[in-house]
């Protein structure tokens, strides 16, 4: 294997430059301001965890982790998404706190890939989690709460689709009764989305024309609120209907925010992690074709960590929204220049540290004669770029110049 160049790296990993930082950071606390005054409050886990307790809780497969030996000989992994590490310290330090628990957080997650162009190996996710709830009410408060933080990203199209893991178990036990394995075959494919696969699947099995139908309407199961009394005739299972029945109240709380109109119900939809119990959504950017945001109901999750309790939540995809979202502010504040000479640097320093007290960028330059001064004051965008020049406005204070902008 070739040893690699001084200026290359790893797949899947990218180098963020000033102009990007500066817009990715400014996501990043817009949205978090937006959570706190949601009443989320924010938290930080490290990046390296155990394999035996976050790692395994993370249903994250084995074959996407990154996965290192301590000096001890213990197995550790990067954190691969949030909601685990995140449940790990409910279980612990924060075990006494009252419930609900509303607790957000931005970080960089680790996924190991194969070497294929646009898949990222780190990226970052912004989200929360609610965690003691599990009536409709805070699975309602989390959809809300991800389109507001949409909002807050600067994302001005989007749909969020909502869907229930109970409902397509219910639907599969049903329809599917006793062939756990063509169910696993059938709920891959609509994990991803192929739904000519899913009907292929289905002509091969071994079922009753009406089986067949029952579950090829479920593709047509997409909509408003009109979809979940199409969903309560497709289906007799109690668990599909009590789902369905459960979607309708998260729903009407929804029309009661005033965000109904980002909302689609979606039944084909199911969650990517496998500790999902209920609800489960994703958000979709209009200039995008993947996922900008995504969440679900995880009950079962803290009881990995000894606490079974209810928990709902999602993880913005703050890198995607930074890529491909147009719409962002693209405008960036040129710093201020404050020139001197050795003579008057005590002013020039005393004037730039009054310019960043009113919140301005400034740098500062020694020049040691006229022929190193900029004099041009100010300069409009169009003119800094034309002429390579990287400051919005010039102070000057120099013994042999008089001028001070």
């Amino acid at each position: 294997m070739a040893k690699p160049k001084g200026f290359e790296k790893p797949a899947g990993v990218r180098d963020y430059l000033p102009r990007a930082v500066t817009k990715l950071r400014k996501i990043e606390n817009d949205v978090l301001h937006c959570m706190s005054r949601w009443g989320y409050r924010q938290m930080i886990t490290p990046t390296l965890e155990y394999y035996d307790t976050v790692g395994v809780a993370s249903s994250t497969s084995d074959q996407k982790l990154y996965k290192l030996l301590n000096n001890r000989g213990q197995a550790l992994v990067l954190r691969s998404e949030m909601t685990a590490p995140v449940a790990r310290v409910v279980s612990s330090l924060l075990k006494d706190e009252p419930l609900p628990l509303r607790l957000s957080y931005h970080a960089n997650v680790f996924r190991a890939i194969e070497e294929e162009a646009g898949r990222e190996a780190e990226f970052y996710q912004t989200g929360v989690e609610l965690v003691g709830d599990d009536s409709p009410e805070a699975d309602a408060e989390v959809v809300a709460l991800a389109i507001a933080s949409l909002q807050a990203a600067g994302v001005k199209s989007f749909k969020i689709a909502i869907g229930h893991v109970g409902f397509l178990d219910g639907l599969f036990q049903e329809a599917v009764s006793g062939l756990p394995q063509a169910q696993e075959e059938l709920k891959s494919h609509l994990l991803s989305r192929d739904y000519v696969a899913f009907r292929e699947t289905l002509r091969r099995l071994e079922l009753s024309e009406a089986q067949k139908q029952e579950l090829d309407g479920l593709l047509r199961l997409r909509g408003g609120k009109e979809i979940c009394g199409q969903a309560l005739e497709l289906s007799n299972h109690p668990l599909a209907r009590a789902s369905i029945e459960h979607l309708c109240k998260v729903w009407e709380v929804l029309v009661a925010y005033g965000v109904s109109q980002h909302v689609l119900i979606d039944l084909t939809m199911i969650g990517d992690f496998s500790y999902y119990t209920g609800m489960t959504f994703e958000g979709y950017a209009a200039e995008l074709g993947f996922p900008v945001c995504s969440g679900g109901r995880y009950d079962n999750l803290l009881q990995q960590f000894g606490r079974p309790i209810p928990s709902t939540g999602f993880s913005l995809k703050t890198n995607r929204i930074l890529d491909g979202v147009s719409g962002l502010p693209e405008e960036e504040e040129l710093p201020i220049l404050v020139q001197y000479d050795a003579l008057r640097r005590q002013e020039g320093l005393t004037e730039a540290a009054r310019l960043r007290t009113e919140g301005h960028a400034v740098v500062t330059r020694l020049a040691s004669g006229p022929e190193e001064l900029k004099t041009v004051k100010r300069l409009d965008a169009d003119t800094i770029e034309a002429e390579g020049e990287r400051y919005g406005e010039i102070y000057t204070f120099v013994s042999f110049v008089s001028e001070h902008g």
